[in-house]
């Protein structure tokens, strides 16, 4: 047994054991694609750079391969452009805009996507080919069609499919459009490998009424949340937050508009009525963004900085001189005042986990809602 055919057998009989793979099917198709032929190179993070450094690691490198084989993500793109093969020094900086996601959650989303075979599946995002060629393995290359934004990363997963001996329908495109060269109806599932602000309408009529889609919902407060919807009618879902921590990059179209250097203004002060670290726990972030949606969030613990572009609102918050906290706002959009709103909602009914939210789509829009379609909810941004 190769070197690589070993990892591969020790990395899913490990998922197994720790609950993350339940189908036999998914662990068969675990055991048998090669995710080095995906990864020939990748960006591992520098600890402790400031800021946030990446170093390179080649093919034939000492641990090359056992990196792959380890549950983990792994950056293969910087900034839109930046490959770990276009890097001379030993480490860059940039922002994460590609990757190949770890296995554990790859092959859960699969699973939970509940896909039988015989249905045909639309995947937004390719990425590098490794979630593709898995889903291929399983439905076979007629069942799947997979969208990649990026012409560049299209090209390099369309080339490692065919070394690994898949030859899915691929497209180059806008997947939020969906497939530019199907009809309505044309799909049983779709499974998005980035998030999204909102549902792109396109999906709801692509997919067939009692179809399912599998989404990270997110945003700019960089909250995330893994949803599961059923199609009920063309342009119309139902359906609910999963369990877990899912998160993955924002789809480009979807990405806040750049911003120049934040300054921090003088605006009106008051008491808060929060603690501004509950928008830094994962569910209470996921909260604060459905309040305000525009904003940007930054900060940790006390001090909270929300700031609304498009308006120039502002938010921050900080430890009171006599105990509690304050916060300072400024602009058109009282931002605190939506989220504190939003918080005290969330505690009265309990705190609950994203899975105790829901999701309703229709021609009306699209709204998040806690417990039952009748209860509080908010509006996604569309």
């Amino acid at each position: 047994m190769s070197s690589s055919a070993r990892l591969r057998t020790v990395l899913a009989d490990a998922l197994t054991e720790d609950g993350a793979l339940t189908d036999p099917a998914w662990h068969d198709a675990a055991q048998a694609v090669p995710r080095e032929l995906f990864l020939s190179s990748y960006f591992v993070r520098v600890p402790d750079s400031a800021p946030t450094s990446y170093r390179p690691v080649h093919q034939g490198e000492d641990g090359w391969l056992e990196g792959i084989y380890t549950d983990r993500t792994l950056i293969t793109q910087l900034d839109g452009r930046v490959r770990p093969g276009d890097v001379t020094d030993d480490s860059v900086t940039g922002d994460p805009t590609s990757s190949s996601t770890l296995p554990s959650l790859v092959l859960r989303m699969w699973q939970q996507l509940d896909v039988d075979a015989g249905q045909r599946v639309l995947e937004v995002g390719t990425g590098t080919g490794y979630s593709t060629a898995l889903g291929a393995h399983r439905l076979g290359d007629d069942r799947l069609t997979s969208i990649e934004y990026d012409p560049v990363v299209g090209r390099a997963a369309a080339s490692a499919l065919a070394s690994a001996g898949y030859a899915p329908r691929l497209v180059v495109g806008d997947g939020l459009r969906g497939d530019p060269y199907a009809g309505p109806s044309t799909y049983d599932r779709l499974i998005a490998t980035c998030s999204v602000r909102y549902v792109p309408l396109a999906w709801l009529h692509q997919v067939k009424p009692g179809g399912k889609i599998l989404v990270t919902l997110s945003g700019w407060g960089y909250a995330s949340g893994l949803t599961l919807l059923t199609v009920t009618g063309p342009g119309s879902a139902t359906g609910r937050l999963l369990p877990g921590f899912t998160s993955f990059m924002i789809a480009r179209p979807h990405d806040r508009p750049p911003r120049p250097a934040l300054p921090l203004l003088p605006g009106e002060e008051r008491p808060s009525l929060i603690d501004p670290a509950m928008i830094g726990t994962w569910t209470g972030s996921w909260v604060a963004q459905l309040a305000a949606p525009a904003a940007e969030r930054m900060g940790a613990g006390a001090e909270q900085i929300l700031w609304d572009v498009s308006t120039g609102s502002q938010a921050r918050t900080g430890l009171g001189p006599d105990g509690g906290w304050t916060v300072v706002q400024r602009g058109p959009v009282r931002l605190w005042d939506r989220v504190e709103t939003a918080i005290r909602l969330w505690q009265a009914a309990g705190e609950p986990h994203q899975e105790g939210f829901g999701i309703t789509v229709s021609a009306a829009g699209q709204r998040v809602w806690i417990g039952s379609e009748d209860g509080t909810g908010w509006d996604l941004p569309m």
